[in-house]
């Protein structure tokens, strides 16, 4: 390497630090706002709840009220869900000093279902010692590993065993800025970030065919995120169809189809109909897509108890299994042969 080249290394080496010295820093900025905003807002709550017994059953309808303001003052982030989490920090962590801003909210949302005090402080000093990723204090609470360790004659293996378990848990600054959380907390949209480009490629040529199907299809979004405790979905395409009066869900593996698969879409169209289906709408109906090599799967997905609505006034309506078959397996070879001018490799 000459004088030239390594000049220029070092100016991208400085360059590349400043920018992820920057990146750190909003990542920190975003972080700590976010945690003590979210634990003041529960604070407020339990106080506001603690006034007495006259108040008490004003207080079932308070997180109610609260969210659909909150939610039309700022946006997504503050659903029920949401704020009842933010009331559990607080419970949690009722002293402000134990609340420790090396840690994100979602790491707090987990640390706050401990119910063991000590194991709860000891989880969340382990995660900032190890600088744990929030997946990775998941992974240690799942297994128990608090636990384990003081029932262990051998605590250097199970320590052992931990730390090699949650090296390929690490988080970084591309997967923190892309949590739902943070995007709802700052009121960004999250769908770009959640799109993976193959599945977006097929996706495309999907929606376009079933809108000229001409059967009544009409395109409701895409990467639909469906929430449910503390976990968010996101489904690949929502169409309505007006004919049949309800909801269709698409969700597109790149795979060979599992049960888990038709399972999964089974508990989107659950939580589609409770959260999105409006009273005159006929039960939602999930579409699962799977493709593998030269390989296409097709498969509906419907809950047990409306299978004879399903197949007796909804079929005539929806493109087929084999119709559908035949459109991914295009879709996948003309993705192919694109990848191939490119030299892309697609598997």
């Amino acid at each position: 390497m000459n004088s030239l080249q390594t000049t220029e290394h070092q100016l991208i080496s400085n360059i590349a630090n400043i920018i992820t010295a920057a990146r750190q820093q909003v990542r920190q900025t975003v972080n700590i706002a976010m945690v003590q905003s979210y634990w003041e807002i529960g604070r407020l709550i339990v106080e506001e709840e603690q006034q007495g017994e006259q108040r008490a059953q004003y207080g079932k309808h308070l997180l109610q009220a609260i969210s659909q303001r909150l939610t039309e003052m700022f946006g997504k982030g503050f659903d029920v869900t949401n704020l009842r989490n933010m009331r559990l920090f607080y419970l949690a962590f009722p002293i402000r000093d134990a609340v420790r801003l090396e840690l994100s909210w979602t790491h707090y949302r987990s640390l706050i279902r401990i119910e063991n005090p000590q194991a709860r402080q000891w989880y969340q000093q382990e995660a900032i010692e190890n600088n744990w990723s929030s997946r990775a204090l998941d992974r240690q609470i799942s297994v128990l590993y608090y636990e384990r360790l003081l029932a262990s004659q051998n605590k250097a293996l199970v320590t052992q065993e931990a730390e090699q378990k949650t090296e390929p848990l690490k988080e970084s600054i591309h997967d923190y800025l892309r949590d739902p959380y943070i995007l709802d907390f700052l009121n960004l949209q999250d769908k770009t970030y959640q799109e993976n480009q193959i599945e977006q490629a097929i996706i495309s040529n999907l929606q376009d065919f079933l809108l000229e199907l001409g059967k009544g299809f009409a395109f409701v979004e895409r990467q639909k995120r469906i929430r449910f405790d503390d976990e968010d979905f996101y489904i690949d395409l929502v169409f309505y169809n007006f004919k049949l009066k309800c909801f269709l869900l698409i969700d597109l593996k790149i795979g060979k189809l599992k049960h888990q698969d038709i399972g999964q879409m089974d508990t989107y169209v659950r939580l589609y109909d409770e959260q999105f289906k409006g009273e005159d709408d006929n039960p939602t109906i999930g579409l699962v897509l799977c493709s593998e090599q030269s390989e296409a799967v097709a498969k509906y997905s419907v809950l047990a108890d409306r299978k004879q609505i399903f197949s007796s006034k909804y079929v005539a309506y929806l493109p087929t299994e084999q119709e559908l078959e035949r459109q991914l397996t295009t879709s996948v070879m003309q993705l192919r042969e694109a990848a191939a001018m490119y030299k892309v490799k697609y598997n």
